[in-house]
């Protein structure tokens, strides 16, 4: 029905490291395959409503609101109410309660680490010297993973592959590593998700110059699907598109 969604993915939707009781029933509750499934939908497409969902994953609207309900009270997903079709004023019908992603983070690993606390220490110092032999060598090292990146997606489009099976391979890749990909009507390939968030709050030029290395990385890699990585700064998305 859906892509299965990571367990590295489920534990990183949120925007709080921490380490609880209830961090860990938030995980457990995407357990369950048809709430999972929900949540997917939610986030793959920005925003969803009861009736939506339900089509989507082939379940009753009753049933839906149940589990979408149930990921609001664990706090991985919000729930507004408003009229999506614009229309306002006597005839436009009762708001509907549309589902989002929540904001927050967590980061859970058995027995406990911090890495994350360890990436903001090193971030930290490198920002502190912009244009420094350190801040090149990030975003060589980034630039070189991106790469290696962007040769296992070309392999994966098979044999002689053209445009269109490259870009969907690196697609199907950028999912993989958390970059919520999706595409424009235009063709532009915006990354609704940066995996590098809370560091680039933090360090923002540092971190986004290194995004940028590595998903520039990933098009050389990747070589011949026309696509070109450029920095476009949105709220909540990542700083780079696929143009």
């Amino acid at each position: 029905m859906f892509p299965r969604l990571g367990f590295s993915l489920a534990l990183t939707c949120y925007r709080f490291a921490t380490m609880n009781g209830e961090a860990i029933g938030a995980v457990a509750a995407l357990g369950e395959p048809v709430r999972l499934a929900l949540y997917q939908y939610v986030i793959e497409h920005g925003e969803a409503g009861r009736d939506e969902a339900a089509r989507a994953t082939r379940i009753s609207r009753a049933l839906a609101a149940f589990h979408l309900d149930r990921l609001v009270a664990e706090g991985l997903l919000t729930a507004s109410y408003r009229r999506r079709s614009g229309r306002t004023g006597p005839g436009a019908g009762r708001p509907a309660k549309v589902y989002a992603r929540a904001p927050g983070e967590i980061s859970l690993s058995l027995p406990e680490r911090r890495y994350e606390l360890a990436a903001r220490l090193l971030a930290r110092a490198v920002a502190k010297a912009p244009g420094s032999a350190a801040a090149r060598a990030v975003e060589a090292a980034a630039s070189a993973y991106g790469r290696a990146l962007g040769h296992e997606a070309r392999a994966r489009a098979g044999s002689r592959p053209g445009a269109a099976r490259l870009v969907t391979a690196a697609l199907g890749l950028l999912a993989e590593q958390g970059f919520e990909p999706v595409r424009d009507a235009d063709g532009t390939i915006r990354l609704r998700n940066c995996p590098f968030h809370a560091l680039a709050m933090e360090c923002r030029d540092l971190v986004c110059g290194m995004n940028l290395s590595l998903l520039r990385g990933v098009m050389r890699g990747l070589a011949g699907s026309g696509l070109k990585a450029v920095l476009d700064p949105q709220p909540d998305r990542c700083c780079v598109v696929l143009r």
